[in-house]
């Protein structure tokens, strides 16, 4: 006889039924618990009817010897053991039915397997497998609270193992084992504890689940259950609470678990719960994996067509309200598929099948694909509805669907809302409903419009959006729900109407399709547009929201399209745009910061300006008289009073740069760009100067510590312009060079300077004047640059000949001369600047020397005056020198004819003149 090792946690003693040594049987012995009344003190009797149950119990744990019971079952040369085998696994399961150690879990598992194998051969071992299966669904009991963290791997690698005893050909095995895993996530504490063992916690089972890899082994064993649907709806529930967890739904979605699944949908299942617990599943794999990675997986030609035939089932024959559900779940997993491209949902007919659903109501054809179909007006059905609305705007977007869309009468059935809401019928959606439909239907009427241009031409659509732009803006006493997401901001009003409305003329006005436009305008579409700018206008004036700001630009867009190259539409646009175009560049610059839209409403008002005005001189003239210039030379200044506008809106300045240079082919123009005053009387030319360092800096160019040029060679040349390569291109194709003049606005300050000229410019520092020295020699340095790289461009083709090579040089030196004397230029201003501060200062200091003379020479007046005031001798003295002054001032001649008076007083002690 062999003497197998036994578990330390067990006791010495054995039971016949697992030891073959002799001995009196301990298991037969009646038990029970007997507490005591206040100190819960136990006493043991093994014989006794009073004896304790736990203590039994714990007595029960030492007979059971693990290892010996799996040397009983690894025994194969031994013959007649099935009996003994059987009582050894009977009492294995009686020992731990209030749990299992964690220590002891691994040799369970080992115990598992080995009645696995002994399964297919001999049928008896079905029930004890699924008794022990049972225990791993029981709570783990451990003795240190470090315990779960030591066993981990040892119980992940069990739960592992648990997953892959689903290859047992037993119904009973596999079910159990979906109960096991079930339990999990119901996890009770455990009726009775082992005497120093306490349970683990309750998501514990649930992570060694995460870390074993169970998920994916049960996704793998659907293939073993294809045709017994009692097991699969049994893994299924199981999966379905596996993948509540993002590790889960990690391993199922490597094991394809979406496009498994979801070929099961169509299966037969009276109970119905096959199709709730794989459509739970799929939304789990969707909301916890990565969901690019799921809807590929279901993009296959048979997980659409089996959704597809899903849908329609319910869609037909679906009455419950539960059944209505799954159907609009299902539907949006479709809208999700139907965004990925290689999806085939209209090779499928699904798409033709969704289509013909959202349009049949509103189409004046019946569709055979929804024949007999009656829609209530449940919530539902309402979903459905939206989710509808959903998937042809999502549709839209696929170039192979676009021609279903067109045969379809998509276009008419969303143009059916397109009209005054009306009082509801007593069988029809609430007003509230409607209305939600209806903002819907316009949304999508968006995205739909641009890829359907000549069936929206066909059913009049701008005349009908015109006509109902008008109803929006009449006093009517309409009021909106507001209620839906659409609805936003358009409570108490009819903003959410007209906002919807202006996106459809935007999204087919953008195409620039002069058919479309011809269309618009023959309607009347820009003075009725205008006509609601005003209206909008004087709305925010009451209050300013982000809907009426995206109205406004929404509008100064469509102006911008309409009226560009066609002088005929700018007359149109005349006196009554401009004035409505001053306000917006009128704005408060703080309110640019806002968050709520001003930004891109002043860019449109820019935009439109730029292509509605200029060009009409008649037009052009009145906004120079509205001193429209001087508003747009304030906002390009506005940059240096608040530096976070000047970061978040830099591409204002090229715009508003371009609208000056185009302003400037009028000739009325420079002088209002001249007569300019900012703030501290700043003028344009050095407010331009001062864009130009200020870009210079930004591009990296090299400059010393006073402005001048550093590099001659490449004067005007930025840091990363400097680090590209030379790469040859095609002669069609720009150079970097080239590029970089469209990149930046320093070719517009060029050409704003130029027509404002080099010389006189007032109120410039010597500074400024070093700036402008590059600024009037830009084009000659630019034409430099684009030398050097046709130079660089032709040394990695070939080698030029000798004229050719000399011609370069001659022209790059000439360029590099200029770089020569314009710095030779900014030397001379800046010393002429430092010899006129020199004489400047010496002229103050001049003066400051005679103000502080004339000081000395009045106090000491003064202290003269003190001196005779105070002394007595003094004064006469200074009495006498008066006198000797007077007397020495007189005519010494003899030509006195009569009497001579005197002139002054005798006896008066005063030095003050008597006369």
């Amino acid at each position: 006889s062999r003497s197998p090792a036994r578990s330390p946690a067990l006791s010495l003693a054995r039971s016949p039924g697992l030891s073959p040594a002799p001995g009196p049987s301990r298991c037969g012995g009646e038990r029970s618990r007997n507490a005591s009344g206040t100190g819960g003190e136990r006493s043991r009797n093994a014989s006794g009817p009073g004896a304790d149950v736990g203590a039994v119990q714990d007595t029960e744990l030492r007979s059971a010897d693990l290892n010996h019971v799996i040397a009983l079952l690894e025994d194969t040369e031994s013959k007649d053991l099935e009996e003994e085998q059987l009582k050894a696994l009977k009492n294995v399961a009686k020992c731990f039915e209030y749990g299992l150690p964690l220590k002891d879990v691994e040799q369970i598992i080992k115990i598992l397997n080995l009645c696995a194998e002994k399964v297919n051969e001999q049928e008896a071992f079905t029930e004890p497998l699924c008794e022990l299966i049972k225990l791993c669904g029981l709570p783990f009991q451990k003795k240190k609270v470090s315990d779960e963290i030591s066993y981990s791997v040892a119980i992940s690698k069990a739960m592992a193992q648990l997953g892959y005893l689903m290859r047992v050909p037993r119904s009973q095995v596999r079910i159990q084992i979906c109960k096991c895993v079930v339990s999990f996530y119901n996890m009770e504490p455990p009726r009775k504890l082992l005497l120093g063992y306490q349970p683990t916690s309750a998501n514990y089972k649930i992570q060694m689940a995460e870390l074993g890899g169970l998920a994916e082994t049960l996704v793998l064993s659907l293939v073993l259950v294809e045709n017994q649907l009692i097991e699969k709806l049994w893994i299924l529930k199981a999966l379905q609470h596996l993948s509540t967890s993002g590790v889960n739904c990690g391993l199922m979605m490597k094991a394809r678990a979406a496009s498994r699944v979801c070929l099961y949908l169509n299966d037969v299942d009276p109970s119905g719960q096959l199709l709730f617990r794989s459509s739970e599943i799929l939304w789990n794999l969707l909301e916890n994996a990565s969901k690019e990675e799921i809807v590929n997986q279901l993009s296959s030609l048979e997980c659409v067509h089996a959704l597809k035939e899903v849908f329609a089932d319910l869609l037909m024959h679906g009455f419950r309200r539960y059944d209505r559900q799954l159907r609009n779940d299902l539907l949006v997993i479709a809208t999700l598929l139907a965004k990925n491209p290689a999806a085939p949902m209209v090779e499928s007919g699904f798409a033709e099948l969704l289509v013909a659903l959202a349009t049949f109501t509103e189409a004046k054809i019946p569709n055979p694909l929804v024949k007999g179909l009656k829609l209530t007006y449940s919530c539902e059905d309402f979903e459905m509805k939206k989710l509808l609305f959903n998937v042809i705007a999502v549709l839209s977007k696929n170039p192979g669907a676009v021609e279903l869309l067109s045969e379809k009468d998509v276009m008419p059935a969303l143009l059916h809302y397109v009209k005054p809401n009306q009082k509801p019928a007593f069988l029809d959606w609430s007003a509230a409903q409607y209305e939600e439909l209806q903002l819907h239907a316009i949304a999508v009427l968006a995205s739909v419009a641009p890829s359907l241009v000549e069936k929206y031409l066909s059913c009049q659509a701008n005349a009908l959006l015109l006509v109902f732009l008008e109803w929006c803006i009449a006093q009517d006493p309409f009021f909106g729900q507001g209620n839906s997401f659409h609805g936003t901001g358009g409570r108490g009003s009819k903003l959410a109407q007209m906002r919807y409305s202006l996106r459809v003329l935007r999204s087919v006005v953008s195409l620039y399709d002069e058919a479309v436009n011809i269309n618009l305008c023959d309607q009347g579409a820009i003075s009725q547009l205008l006509d609601i700018l005003k209206y909008t206008v004087n709305k925010s004036k009451e209050k300013e929201d982000a809907i009426v700001l995206e109205i406004q630009a929404d509008i100064l867009f469509i102006l911008s399209v309409l009226c560009e190259n066609d002088l005929h539409r700018k007359d149109l646009f005349s006196y009554e745009g401009v004035d409505l175009l001053i306000p917006f560049m009128q704005m408060d610059p703080k309110k640019l910061l806002s968050g709520l839209g001003h930004n891109r409403v002043l860019l449109s008002a820019l935009d439109c300006l730029w292509s509605c005005v200029i060009g009409c001189y008649v037009t052009e003239d009145y906004f120079l008289e509205k001193q429209g210039i001087s508003l747009l030379l304030d906002l390009l200044a506005v940059g240096f009073s608040f530096p976070f506008f000047k970061s978040k809106q830099k591409n204002l300045y090229n715009i508003i740069l371009g609208i000056l240079v185009e302003f400037c082919d009028n000739p009325k123009t420079v002088s209002h760009i001249s007569t300019w005053r900012g703030e501290k009387d700043q003028t344009a030319a050095k407010l331009l100067i001062q864009l130009w360092r200020q870009e210079e800096a930004e591009l990296g160019v090299k400059r010393d510590q006073y402005g001048k040029i550093a590099d001659v060679k490449t004067p005007i040349a930025g840091s990363f312009q400097k680090q590209q390569e030379v790469i040859p291109v095609p002669s069609h194709c720009p150079s970097f060079a080239v590029l970089e003049v469209l990149e930046n606005i320093r070719a517009k300050i060029y050409s704003l300077l130029c027509k404002l000229g080099f010389q006189s410019l007032p109120g410039l520092s010597a500074k400024d004047y070093v700036t402008l020295a590059i600024i009037q020699h830009y084009i000659d340095f630019k034409a430099g640059e684009v030398w050097s790289e046709l130079r660089a461009e032709l040394k990695e083709e070939f080698d030029p000949v000798a004229s050719d090579e000399e011609a370069l040089k001659f022209i790059l030196k000439v360029s590099e001369d200029t770089g020569r004397k314009v710095a030779a230029l900014q030397t001379e201003v800046l010393e002429n600047h430092h010899h006129q501060e020199i004489q400047d200062e010496e002229k103050v200091y001049a003066k400051i020397q005679a103000v502080h003379k004339q000081r000395e020479i009045v106090n000491k007046f003064w202290k003269n005056f003190l001196t005779r005031t105070s002394n007595y001798e003094e004064l006469k003295k200074a009495k006498r020198l008066q006198e000797k002054s007077i007397e020495a001032s007189r005519s010494k001649s003899k030509t006195q004819r009569g009497a001579i008076h005197p002139t002054d007083i005798k006896g008066l002690t005063t030095t003050v003149s008597c006369g």
